[in-house]
């Protein structure tokens, strides 16, 4: 009973032993398992780290830049930061990237992964070769926007333009002179009009024409009576200003320029915005003061005394003058000065502050050193301001001079302190005015240049691959590789 027992409970004792053993493998293949996963994943993680890590070599145009990947990386967006757009121009022979652009742009394009967006356009690159190469580089239209302004690149605006047909033709026509034949023919119209509306406000102030003018209104005929014998009637002058070939040429100018407003005016898509630009309310003063002569031209022939008094009307007539800003419409010098004068504005204020502290203290210093000498021109400060500012501006008329030993040497320091004084603001004007004359003429370059092609694999299929699958992940495009040979070809 003994022994059958023991067998018994042996028998079960070596079951229970198989089945431990059985979990326990089972267990312990299910920690291999697991521990198999857990070193795939860091595995990877480590190779995606060491990826990140790992240097890209670039080649631009012979000169070798290495940088990490994750330098490129911060801007997925970009060729360069992009693995599949930057894979056209990878050289698998030398394994690195081969680019035939400017070295000089590419060190401020690299700076801009290495530094995380900071852009700084290199010193002698023209604006339109760095702009191109930004737009090679595929940095956004953010980073694009950005630099324009930083470079001071107007903003380009839409031009609104009129709903009608015909006020579209005629606004183009009259407003936008590249935009046809028609409308530069109008625009050089426009030009000669106001060309010979400034010469005729010239030429009239002649003394030969005016006293000639003068001798015709003032002249009086006299003529027999016609019924009374041995009697003569005086007979008033027959010439009005109606008569004088300058107020007809006059007339016909400003005609011109009342047809050229009006239309403008009735074709605006925006009457308001038409009434705030400058060069609007330009053209509408310059006509103002022809109207104004003709009233009183028209109160004199009918024997009336006009109510604007003679000092009015000539001023009202040197508002003409101003007729010249008119050539600001056509002429690109006069845009390129008024953007200058609009820029420098801060210079020409500290200009004229630093004038008017000189002018302060130099006329008293000239004052007090000619006060006590007979017959000077000095005799107060207000009366010296006039001699300080010709002395400053190195101008020198002569009408008021110094005589004195003390009054010289005011005179000769307020000639070097004006100098000086002038010379401080005048780099930056130039600067300004020379930064706006190059962008015009980089903007009048309408040559078009195509870059040659440098990517050394051809893209089967379509232009850049950017496709996703139905799972949503991205595909990377397949290419043909192009021989160093074929690359003048191509």
């Amino acid at each position: 009973m003994y022994s059958q027992d023991t067998g018994e409970g042996g028998g079960q004792t070596q079951e229970e032993v198989g089945d431990g053993w059985k979990r326990a493998k089972d267990k312990h293949n299910e920690l291999e398992k697991e521990k198999k996963e857990t070193s795939g994943e860091s595995k990877r993680e480590s190779r995606r780290g060491w990826a990140l890590s790992e240097r890209l070599a670039i080649n631009v145009s012979g000169m070798r830049y290495e940088t990490q990947l994750r330098t490129l990386a911060q801007f997925p967006d970009s060729l360069l930061g992009d693995p599949r757009r930057r894979l056209r121009y990878f050289d698998p022979t030398r394994n690195e990237l081969f680019l035939d652009r400017s070295r000089v742009c590419f060190d401020a394009v690299l700076y801009f992964y290495q530094s995380g967006g900071r852009l700084r356009r290199p010193a002698n690159v023209p604006l339109d070769m760095f702009l191109e190469e930004l737009q090679f580089y595929q940095l956004g239209e953010e980073i694009i926007d950005r630099y324009k302004e930083d470079e001071g690149f107007p903003k380009e605006e839409e031009k609104p333009l009129p709903a009608n047909d015909l006020q579209r033709r005629l606004w183009m026509l009259f407003e936008y002179p590249e935009s046809s034949s028609g409308a530069r023919i109008i625009a050089i119209i426009s030009v000669m009009v106001i060309v010979i509306s400034i010469l005729i406000f010239c030429l009239e102030t002649l003394p030969e024409f005016r006293n000639e003018k003068e001798d015709g209104r003032q002249a009086k005929a006299t003529v027999p009576h016609p019924t009374i014998p041995n009697q003569t009637i005086t007979i008033p002058p027959g010439f009005t200003p109606f008569q004088d070939p300058f107020f007809i040429i006059e007339t016909i100018c400003i005609c011109w320029f009342s047809f050229e407003l009006i239309v403008r005016f009735t074709c605006a898509p925006s009457k308001m915005h038409f009434f705030k630009d400058v060069m609007n309310t330009i053209d509408f003063f310059a006509i103002i003061p022809y109207f104004v002569t003709l009233g009183t031209e028209l109160a004199k022939d009918k024997g009336t005394q006009p109510s604007v008094s003679l000092a009015l009307i000539r001023v009202i007539r040197l508002v003409r003058v101003f007729r010249i800003f008119k050539l600001s419409r056509h002429s690109k010098g006069l845009q390129i000065l008024g953007q200058t004068l609009k820029a420098s504005l801060r210079e020409l204020a500290l200009l004229i502050f630093f004038l008017f502290i000189g002018v302060i203290l130099f006329s008293s210093a000239a004052y007090f050193a000619e006060v006590d000498s007979p017959n000077t021109a000095f005799t107060s400060i207000p009366e010296a301001f006039w001699w300080a500012v010709v002395s400053m501006t190195t101008v020198g008329y002569g009408d008021m001079y110094p005589e004195t030993v003390g009054g010289k040497l005011v005179g000769s320091m307020c000639a070097i302190a004006g100098v000086l004084t002038i010379s401080l603001p005048v780099p930056v004007i130039v600067s300004n005015f020379s930064y706006f004359y190059h962008r015009e003429m980089e903007r009048e370059d309408t040559t078009q240049y195509q870059h040659v092609c440098t990517s050394l694999w051809e893209l089967d299929g379509e232009d850049d691959g950017e496709e996703e699958d139905e799972e949503g992940t991205e595909e990377f495009p397949e290419y043909t590789w192009r021989p160093p040979s074929e690359h003048n070809g191509g």
